[in-house]
């Protein structure tokens, strides 16, 4: 479960943090400053304050049901965390991402827009792929990052790895063993993703 809303949570954040650097950079000024406002807002929100919301105040309160069926509960529980995963981690892919773009130098724009690039044309085939090669390993700390933070879903309900442990804590009463083994695991989880990001970021780096 873990790793699945790590997965899921982190291509959401991915699509969501590119639209809002777009914004960022955009020259419409009321994009840049809804762009300006989201980052500002869920980057300074607490995750656990985000998640709380979307159960207590989307779902519980408001009725907004994103799954019907013999496991609603279950699977909205795990549809509003990744929302709240996704939009709170987005806000972190879109700094990222934007320092990645104030790293493409002014004459690769100029170029474009000297070709009739319009603006969109020249963000996605132009700055976009060399601001991805240039930001993989801020990616990955953020991938990492979400990982751990995926834990904090159990407390809307999600059964993840901090919610199992929590029961296995009641049961078995061997609380540092059994941290220690959820330690583990999350090494195991997080150390891989390092290591590929880092020689990705190596593999990919652009030449200045």
């Amino acid at each position: 479960m873990t790793i699945k809303l790590t997965a899921l949570s982190a291509v959401g954040a991915l699509v969501l943090g590119t639209v809002v650097a777009a914004m960022r950079v955009s020259p419409v000024p009321v994009a840049r400053w809804v762009g300006a406002a989201y980052v500002t807002v869920f980057r300074n929100t607490p995750l656990t304050l985000i998640l709380v919301f979307c159960s207590i105040g989307l779902l519980n309160t408001l009725r907004i049901q994103l799954a019907t069926g013999p496991n609603e509960l279950a699977d909205n529980a795990f549809r509003w965390a990744l929302v709240g995963l996704s939009v709170y981690t987005g806000a972190f892919v879109c700094e990222s991402l934007r320092a990645g773009i104030n790293t493409v130098a002014v004459g690769q724009s100029e170029a474009g827009r000297s070709l009739g690039l319009t603006f969109g044309q020249n963000l996605r085939l132009i700055v976009l792929p060399q601001a991805f090669r240039s930001v993989i390993a801020p990616l990955g700390s953020v991938l990492i990052a979400l990982t751990k933070n995926s834990t904090i879903a159990s407390a809307i309900g999600v059964h993840e790895a901090a919610y199992l442990m929590y029961d296995m804590n009641e049961i078995e009463a061997q609380i540092l063993v059994i941290g220690a083994i959820f330690a583990v695991g999350f090494v195991i989880l997080t150390l891989p993703t390092g290591l590929v990001f880092g020689w990705l970021a190596k593999r990919f780096e652009v030449a200045r």
